[in-house]
């Protein structure tokens, strides 16, 4: 992706939350708006406290001007300037840095709601979040697993999924990328066998097949884990897939679908990740992420599929154990600004064809 990638000549809009306060997303935010290859890519828009954004700015020495913005229209393209727009409490800016506080869980879901809002308003094109912290929210009395739940629940959707995304590069050979998602998301290992559906398993076999059509994968082929090792050894690990995996395979292939599987998750993803596939559909949450953040840790994407919204991530967590000492990297939160940016501008490319 880059600059002369953007088509319709507007640059995306893309609202940047800034997560928990007490944690790294501050400082990731202005390392990624800091790095020219953000530059002709999209618009940031800062959602959090404009106290606590300069204070980032500060800590890394940067020249940025953080310029308070009563709401996201009122933001503009302009050099060395980066807008916040704060629909939190003012209490956010005294919390403490790598400590759970429900100031900053409450002050995290605020921006979050902020930004959704706005988005559903079309004041801005999507949303990049950095991490919160979940034992803060719960500490305000907000039990939501993560930002994926409250993102389903604020957009009333009941069929979505949580990605994890590599683009194109050196760590993966397909040409568009590779997408994982997962079937069972926020929970136990333990409950893991009884959450699995056979409709689950379409459910995100068309979920991530779309995604990849969006990124430009005319036909992108779909892998599917096993639940099991060996996938189960012909029953003798489990039945899982031969009972519920395999049906939602056939399902997917019967709607026209190049889905596969379900073939044992150890070399599955390394087949993924040599190329033979554009995505994978995993059982639950560790099968997936472990495998690309082994691979490529700065760079994976979270994507939130299903909304109708654009929203991505970095795939990494608060870092309360660096948080607020220079030590934060911004590449992950720079290529999901680039990601959403994408998705944007192959949704707006969709409208435009579906007009003409």
């Amino acid at each position: 992706m880059s600059g002369d990638s953007i088509r319709g000549g507007i640059l995306p809009r893309i609202a940047l939350t800034m997560g928990d306060v007490a944690g790294i997303g501050p400082e990731v935010i202005v390392r990624a708006c800091l790095d020219p290859r953000l530059e002709g890519i999209a618009q940031p828009i800062v959602v959090g406290h404009p106290e606590v954004l300069e204070r980032a700015v500060q800590l890394l020495g940067a020249k940025l001007q953080v310029r308070s913005i009563g709401k996201p229209s009122d933001a503009k393209v302009e050099a060395g300037v980066l807008s916040c727009w704060n629909p939190g409490l003012e209490d956010a800016a005294v919390v403490r840095r790598g400590e759970n506080d429900a100031r900053s869980g409450r002050a995290a879901y605020d921006y979050l709601i902020g930004a959704i809002q706005a988005a559903k308003r079309g004041e801005v094109d999507g949303i990049t979040t950095a991490p919160l912290s979940k034992a803060a929210l719960h500490l305000a009395g907000l039990n939501y697993p993560g930002h994926t739940e409250i993102l389903a629940a604020e957009c009333g959707v009941k069929e979505f999924g949580m990605m994890l995304y590599l683009p194109a590069g050196e760590s993966v050979k397909s040409p568009r990328g590779l997408g994982v998602v997962h079937v069972t998301l926020h929970t136990s290992i333990r409950s893991v066998p009884e959450l699995l559906s056979s409709a689950g398993v379409l459910e995100k076999v068309e979920l991530i097949h779309h995604f990849m059509r969006e990124m430009g994968c005319e036909e992108p082929r779909v892998g599917v884990c096993a639940l099991n090792p060996h996938a189960g050894e012909e029953g003798i690990f489990g039945d899982e897939e031969r009972r519920i995996i395999a049906p939602g395979v056939l399902r997917a292939q019967e709607r026209g679908i190049r889905a596969a599987g379900p073939y044992p998750a150890d070399t599955l993803l390394k087949r993924a990740v040599a190329g033979e596939f554009d995505a994978v559909v995993a059982m639950y949450h560790d099968q997936g992420h472990i495998a690309l953040k082994l691979i490529a840790f700065e760079t994976a994407v979270n994507v939130t599929l299903g909304l109708p919204i654009v929203r991505t991530s970095p795939s990494h967590g608060t870092a309360f154990d660096i948080a607020w000492q220079g030590k934060g990297r911004g590449e992950g939160m720079l290529q999901a600004i680039r990601v959403a940016a994408a998705r944007i501008v192959s949704r707006r490319g969709q409208v435009v064809s579906r007009r003409g």
